[in-house]
């Protein structure tokens, strides 16, 4: 059956008991590469959830961490609402269920909170569904992810893990994904107040000069070869440069990009994490001290790695 163009559903059968999912937090466009790039880091969210009744009803749900008080606590949750949407997409009834999510990525700071939570949700109905993997392919997961979230760059390598390079052809979403070389040290600076990504896009123009497009082209190709391991890390500062995006939101977070200014000044890699406020730093090994002398008072330092495996289900905690 073609999952993604069931158009009825239909009664099957259930994991027993509950499934657990782990999703990666994601930096998306690393300077140059805009809606294009995306990395996968070793900070999560996990989500716990059951079947209550296989008919449909009110779901139970609750969210400890990042997000806890703010996100609703219904059906209108992204979570449930990206497992309804792969129930759809499997020809399943969707049924009633319970859903525990607790949270580490940060909401609203450019780290692909969105992503994650539609990445997780699908994973999550799909592992419900006893033979939900023959009915879904991890690619038509990644599909429909990119259609919820309306872009692919995020989703990509929540899905996959490592570096994607995520587009669109033929009216599908492609990706290619790569393993980033193991002396690359993603370090993260987040603030505590958040950004909208529709705002962040409000602020970029219609269109830009053939001179900026050239310019990012070659940025975005050395960014790739550098973060692959064929080219030494020392171009990664050039590499990283952008004229397509981050300097029209700088208005709207001259702290953020402030603090980027002065770490590539200081040889450090930095970039704007998604569409901000947080900073991603694409450091070398002995940068930390560095990148912690430019943290803005009051923002929090993350030092992470590259998570290379994406959305996967593991054991549920005891």
């Amino acid at each position: 059956m073609d999952a993604q163009r069931a158009h009825d559903t239909e009664q099957v059968s259930f994991a027993e008991g509950p499934v657990a999912v782990r999703v990666p937090a994601t930096s998306a466009n690393l300077g140059p590469g805009f809606d294009v790039l995306g990395l996968a880091l070793t900070l999560y969210d996990d989500v716990v959830t059951e079947v209550l009744s296989t008919e449909t009803g009110d779901p139970v749900i609750t969210v400890a961490g990042e997000g806890a008080g703010e996100v609703p606590l219904d059906e209108t949750h992204l979570v449930h609402r990206a497992m309804f949407a792969a129930f759809q997409a499997m020809g399943v009834t969707p049924p009633r269920l319970r859903l525990d999510c607790r949270n580490e990525v940060p909401h609203g700071r450019g780290l692909g909170s969105s992503s994650a939570a539609i990445v997780s949700g699908l994973w999550a109905a799909r592992s419900l569904v006893q033979d939900g993997p023959e009915r879904w392919s991890d690619h038509a997961l990644f599909e429909l992810a990119a259609r919820i979230e309306g872009h692919p760059d995020n989703v990509a390598p929540a899905v996959f893990g490592g570096l994607t390079l995520a587009y669109e052809a033929d009216a599908q979403y492609q990706l290619v994904r790569l393993d980033v070389r193991a002396d690359v040290v993603p370090l993260v600076l987040v603030p505590d107040h958040p950004m909208e990504t529709e705002v962040a896009r409000g602020l970029l123009p219609t269109s830009v000069s053939h001179a900026d497009a050239v310019f990012n082209s070659a940025r975005t190709a050395l960014l790739v070869a550098a973060l692959s391991g064929a080219l030494p890390l020392e171009v990664l500062v050039d590499a990283s440069d952008d004229r397509l995006h981050q300097p029209y939101r700088t208005e709207a977070m001259p702290q953020t990009m402030a603090a980027v200014a002065d770490l590539r000044a200081a040889g450090v890699p930095a970039v704007l994490s998604g569409a901000g406020p947080s900073v991603l730093a694409l450091a070398r090994p002995g940068q930390e001290a560095t990148v912690e002398a430019h943290r803005p008072e009051g923002w929090r330092l993350h030092a992470l790695a590259v998570d290379a495996d994406g959305v996967r289900t593991q054991d549920v905690p005891g």
